[in-house]
């Protein structure tokens, strides 16, 4: 199925939205990376170009987790879908909830096509809030407890039967300055994989 055809056709508001433009397997995949925001340029996004900004990262948060991939295909094959909460590029320097709540239909549609998750890990605070944001709707609770990602990375939190880490943003230069953060995240995705790998 193309997630960028089966999300455009849903009856919302869709201008300056960018959806993955990507064919995936639904029934292959078993844990969905929700990374904070599209980037200003679609070819910089996780299934744009081979060179993409937000390969840069990912790749080696792969890499350093001691899984051999070299590019987003390898990433799907794993059974790994990667995905944005916010489906519009951002113009200033912080992500409003009205910004949130404006990709929030197409965000609750994605994750939905997908029936055999069993991991869906948060990537960075915007995406906590978005994933809240749909289980209060379900469960009239948030999913994730609002505390720091620091003190929630080793708990073990479900929705509905999947479970739901918290981990740190995986994209933009601050997550390859900050080691402390890259090698928390490297290891967020370790447990990952090795949980749908069981």
């Amino acid at each position: 199925m193309n997630i960028k055809k089966e999300l455009e056709s849903l009856p919302f508001e869709k201008s300056n939205m960018q959806f993955c433009n990507v064919d995936v397997d639904l029934e292959k995949v078993r844990a969905i990376m929700v990374n904070e925001v599209v980037p200003a340029d679609p070819k910089q996004d996780f299934y744009g170009d081979d060179n993409a900004a937000y390969l840069e990262t990912t790749i080696p948060l792969f890499q350093k987790a001691g899984i051999h991939v070299n590019s987003i295909s390898d990433i799907l094959n794993l059974g790994v879908y990667i995905t944005n909460a916010v489906k519009v590029p951002k113009t200033e320097y912080t992500i409003s909830k009205a910004l949130i709540e404006e990709s929030l239909p197409f965000l609750e549609k994605e994750l939905s096509l997908f029936p055999d998750v069993k991991v869906i890990m948060l990537m960075g605070d915007v995406a906590k809030k978005a994933f809240n944001m749909i289980s209060k709707k379900v469960t009239r609770k948030n999913a994730v407890p609002g505390v720091s990602t620091y003190k929630l990375r080793n708990s073990e939190i479900y929705h509905e039967g999947i479970r739901i880490m918290p981990s740190y943003i995986m994209t933009g230069q601050n997550i390859l300055i900050e080691k402390s953060k890259f090698e928390m995240v490297a290891e967020d995705i370790f447990v990952m994989v090795k949980m749908i790998q069981q």
